[in-house]
């Protein structure tokens, strides 16, 4: 049985939380998720919103990354599985499961489908890493290693929002 959330005091924490983070002294805040097995961060200023996986509606004839659409506030979100996006393999549709609405700021609704959120991260914690030397997209940004050893890939939303494959769900018209 899934576990039940206090949606008053998990906004609660989330609200003391997001101003403890502005207010630390000027070290810039990141959220960390992971999708699949890979941990990403995200500037806190474009993170959005961050929600429980709500009622998802397929579409047909949409790449397999493609989760479906959802009603979010009254409005339709595209929602990527970014662990398949990224080839990895499709998130749980669990209790840790969670959408980030990554679009908002940009005019378009879009949300990623994530593992989990693991919260806010201090840019100050995190250490260069070297990179593997594997060719990967403009989105995929700077390679962390925080102090538990654990490697984050910076997401840069900008280029992942003007990818030209994140914006094309459609499959190919040959299949």
């Amino acid at each position: 049985m899934a576990k039940r959330i206090d949606l008053r005091a998990y906004q609660e924490s989330i609200a003391s939380r997001l101003a403890a983070a502005q207010a630390g002294g000027g070290v810039p805040a990141l959220l960390g998720f992971a999708a699949g097995e890979v941990r990403w961060l995200i500037d806190l200023p474009a993170a959005g919103e961050v929600l429980p996986l709500p009622a998802l509606t397929a579409v047909p004839l949409t790449q397999a990354w493609f989760a479906g659409l959802a009603n979010v506030h009254g409005e339709l979100q595209s929602v990527v599985d970014f662990s398949v996006f990224c080839g990895g393999s499709p998130t749980p549709r669990d209790a840790a499961a969670r959408i980030l609405r990554v679009g908002t700021r940009h005019g378009i609704n879009a949300a990623l489908l994530v593992t989990r959120v693991h919260g806010l991260k201090r840019s100050d914690s995190l250490f260069a890493a070297e990179a593997d030397g594997t060719p990967a997209p403009a989105w995929h940004g700077e390679v962390f290693t925080d102090t538990q050893g654990q490697h984050w890939t910076h997401l840069e939303l900008d280029q992942l929002l003007a990818d030209s494959r994140f914006l094309d769900a459609a499959l190919p018209e040959n299949l």
